[in-house]
């Protein structure tokens, strides 16, 4: 059965809101709803934050839908704790549904998932990035992340990389935790978050660093910035497969032609392209 694409901004949500009031024991404020493409959000009465995911069941896997829930076993990494879930089928469709109750966020996003300028970031904000991606790494977990609900195998690596350079040796040696959507929309400031664990698994050493640079290469000071921080990261051979893996996303067969990031990504790829041939 194929499943049916849908956009949760354009559908009609009011029962599955109301399901969730009733599971959790939570009055969701309306005012604060948030829709996205495969989920929603919004704050309750005792001050928490609930997220919903509609996620087909061939997208679960061996893992289950549990992201958030399982992250709250992950030590040093700063994150919104989580409380409470539920999760239930669909009855018309091959779908599951999943909402998670979490606290409050220290703060706002610090900006859409690709930002077109600068943020304004403390020295220590960027340290305490750095320690919660240190910690994430150093950590083991069964789960295979899902980064856009797909699993990330080395197959997948291989197909998305060769869609735009074909050839490249894309053996990956090294697995570690990643978060899978480290983007900016993800992450909050001034205080350092990082939110919405759903995807998080097993990856290529260097994933979650080479998505923050991805998200800011329309800002050339912000991307060179994640660079240099996460440096050991990305210039291990993993990690610069990793860059080329979001370069390829970017310049691949989907690839947007207004897109601020096509050109700063075209010269990093070339580069990086010279480095591991001659690796």
């Amino acid at each position: 059965m194929t499943l049916r694409s849908v956009d949760l901004r354009k559908e009609p949500v009011e029962a599955v809101l109301n399901r969730v009031e009733r599971s959790l024991g939570v009055c969701l404020d309306q005012e604060t709803v948030v829709r996205k493409r495969r989920s929603l959000g919004a704050r309750t009465d005792r001050d928490t934050w609930v997220r919903i995911e509609r996620r087909g069941l061939d997208r679960i896997g061996v893992q289950g839908g549990d992201g958030t829930a399982s992250a709250e076993a992950l030590l040093g990494i700063a994150k919104p704790a989580w409380l409470a879930g539920v999760a239930w089928r669909d009855e018309t469709e091959a779908v599951m549904w999943r909402a998670d109750e979490t606290e409050l966020l220290p703060g706002p996003p610090v900006g859409s998932a690709v930002v077109a300028e600068g943020p304004q970031l403390s020295d220590e904000w960027w340290a305490a990035l750095n320690a919660s991606l240190d910690a994430l790494a150093a950590q083991h977990t069964n789960r295979i992340a899902t980064p856009d609900t797909e699993t990330l195998t080395q197959e997948l690596v291989t197909g998305t990389v060769h869609s735009a350079f074909p050839g490249i040796d894309t053996a990956v040696t090294e697995w570690r935790p990643a978060h899978a959507d480290f983007n900016w929309a993800n992450i909050t400031a001034p205080e350092f978050c990082v939110f919405d664990w759903e995807d998080w698994g097993m990856a290529p050493c260097g994933l979650d660093a080479a998505n923050l640079w991805g998200a800011s290469l329309a800002v050339p000071a912000l991307a060179d910035r994640v660079r240099s921080e996460r440096r050991e990261d990305l210039e291990s051979r993993d990690g610069k497969l990793m860059t080329l893996f979001v370069a390829a996303k970017i310049l691949g067969p989907y690839a947007d032609p207004e897109d601020p990031r096509l050109v700063p990504a075209r010269k990093a790829a070339e580069q990086l392209l010279r480095e591991l041939q001659a690796s």
